[in-house]
């Protein structure tokens, strides 16, 4: 669904550099979008911030905030039942991990501290709600250059208010590099033998972790319980998007992620993949909503280990949620296995510093804890009521 908010920061004017062709796919009816311009990142090494792991892993940064994730675990926040304290608010919609609220011409997006994966809830990640909203908003802010989105207003640090809109069902998932664990991540489709993925040609030989040609399209639909790849052709002939509308929404996808990768290596860190989501308004548009560059939604690798650890043949220095996804596939099948395992509590802490980590890193700015008394759900609550009172 829709997420957005407005901060008071600049877009930089000129983002992009050099241009490169995309693969999409291979069929006359998307020529043109084969034949786009897209900018190729070129960024010299003065002027990169360098990250290695240890910065990650025993930063006294981590040692100040360790004590509050450890503080907060019995506190997460897991559910919200606002249509029941906001009288404006007149239904909930349950996602993965935010609550959706009906508010007659806007979308309350209340950001939540659940944890998912393979389709599943995996556990409740202290202070994640608060991370997803804020790095959202931030990059919301930072590409409106590119595209414009849902955003009315951020009335609380869980919580996004936007506008209504008509939510394309395809998820437009991009992708830098051959890699991945789930069913449909690219490297698990590309080792069981798979050369045309999502309209995307394959070239064989290609090894995990390996940087594609050019970044790839690879959309889905957001089935209930689980996505399924879907190609380009596939999506205009059932219905999915009209021809204009998936035009728009992947060059915007395309152009998003390589401004994304443009920032991420400014601060020292590797955009391997993400997901976008759009919609179209009432005036016929289409906006970017949901969430952007969030640890939830992208993969992120540490840029200053990543060329010798892939020539060595080692797994790359991430900064996102896949350590945990391995953890549950080692000790269950996240799929299929109807009661999953308690996610241990140190990988629990670890998670919400990464998180934290990587907002401040991408930011510039550090992470504020929520220092009030009042419990958290009559916080939002009190926020969310005033802000709609007066839109």
């Amino acid at each position: 669904m829709a997420q957005c908010m407005r901060t008071t920061l600049n877009p930089p004017k000129n983002p992009f550099l050099n241009s490169t062709k995309p693969s999409l796919v291979s069929t006359p009816l998307f020529d043109f979008l084969k034949s786009t311009k897209y900018p190729r990142i070129s960024m010299s090494r003065q002027n990169q911030q360098v990250l290695s792991l240890d910065s990650l892993i025993n930063s006294t940064r981590k040692e100040e905030v360790l004590s509050a994730i450890k503080g907060s675990l019995s506190n997460c926040l897991s559910e919200t039942n606002l249509h029941k304290t906001v009288p404006a608010l007149k239904s909930k919609t349950r996602g993965k991990v935010r609550d959706i609220y009906d508010g007659g011409d806007y979308l309350v997006l209340v950001t939540t501290d659940r944890q998912s994966a393979f389709d599943r809830i995996l556990a409740c990640v202290p202070f994640k709600g608060q991370v997803l909203n804020e790095t959202s908003l931030w990059w919301f802010d930072k590409t409106r250059h590119i595209t414009q989105n849902a955003i009315v207003s951020a009335p609380d640090e869980n919580v996004t208010i936007a506008k209504k809109c008509s939510v394309f069902p395809v998820e437009f998932v991009v992708r830098g590099y051959v890699t991945g664990s789930t069913d449909t991540s690219l490297w698990t489709v590309y080792k069981n033998g798979v050369r045309n993925y999502c309209g995307n040609a394959l070239p064989d030989g290609l090894v995990k972790s390996q940087k594609l040609p050019a970044n790839i399209l690879t959309p889905t639909t957001k089935a209930e319980d689980h996505d399924v790849p879907i190609t380009p052709d596939e999506i205009i002939k059932s219905g999915l998007m009209n021809e204009a509308d998936y035009y728009e929404a992947s060059r915007k996808a395309l152009s998003l992620f390589e401004y994304g990768q443009r920032v991420a290596l400014e601060h020292g860190l590797i955009l391997v993949d993400t997901k976008y989501e759009f919609g179209k308004g009432s005036d016929g548009s289409v906006l970017l909503i949901d969430e952007v560059h969030t640890p939830d939604s992208s993969r992120y690798w540490i840029a200053n280990s990543y060329e010798e650890r892939f020539q060595n043949g080692l797994e790359p220095e991430n900064v996102d949620k896949e350590f945990l996804r391995l953890w549950f596939k080692d000790h269950c099948n996240p799929y299929e296995d109807k009661v999953l395992p308690d996610a241990p509590e140190d990988l629990v802490c670890e998670l919400a510093w990464r998180y934290i980590f990587l907002y401040e890193t991408i930011t510039k700015s550090k992470f504020e804890m929520p220092l009030t008394e009042e419990p958290i759900l009559d916080r939002i609550s009190r926020n969310v009521e005033l802000a709609l009172s007066s839109l």
